[in-house]
């Protein structure tokens, strides 16, 4: 009788461990899933940026401190190598893509382009679906992290080696200032 409760419980442990490490597996896909969509959306943007500077460029040649900083932090972003890397600098672009914003504000014949409100109209909804998708990826990672670090599955995360994902957010507390624009 002793022996068919061990076998009992060790068939359970056993099919709990199952469970667990594929519900780690679908969680872990689902992070994959949701960044590469964000990383979809992000490429989007990432494209429109170059049409976007040099329509800005013919009308305001004198901020070129403004352009630069657009184009180095679409550089970072693109040699960027890990996820965690990746998110920090789109967080950069972010704020740089800010300042472009603030800029075309200044320039009423800028904001009266045709082409320019047709880039501006595309990047606002690329934006929006940016937007969409890190809500999508922080929600399954957060799922994912949780999961690593409640007991008992972080028992399973540790013996398969799951560990947490990094969460798409704004570390600096600059970027969530208004942009300020002097003359």
């Amino acid at each position: 009788m002793l022996l068919y409760i061990i076998i009992g419980i060790a068939i359970l442990l056993v099919l709990w461990l199952i469970v667990s490490y594929n519900g780690f597996v679908k969680l872990a896909a689902n992070c994959e899933e949701g960044f590469s969509t964000m990383d979809v959306y992000l490429k989007k943007r990432f494209d429109l940026i170059p049409n976007l500077v040099e329509t800005v460029k013919g009308y305001a040649a004198h901020e070129s401190k403004t352009l630069e900083a657009v184009v180095a932090a679409r550089s970072a972003v693109a040699s960027s190598s890990t996820t965690a890397e990746k998110l920090e600098n789109e967080n950069v672009l972010t704020g740089t893509l800010r300042s472009l914003f603030a800029v075309a504000e200044a320039y009423p014949d800028l904001k009266a382009n045709a082409n320019f409100i047709e880039l501006m109209e595309q990047l606002k909804h690329v934006e929006e679906d940016i937007a969409n998708s890190r809500k999508y990826y922080n929600a399954v990672v957060k799922r994912f992290n949780i999961k690593c670090r409640t007991f008992p599955s972080a028992i399973v995360a540790k013996i398969f080696s799951f560990s947490a994902k990094p969460m798409f957010e704004v570390k600096d507390e600059v970027e969530r200032d208004n942009v300020k624009v002097s003359f």
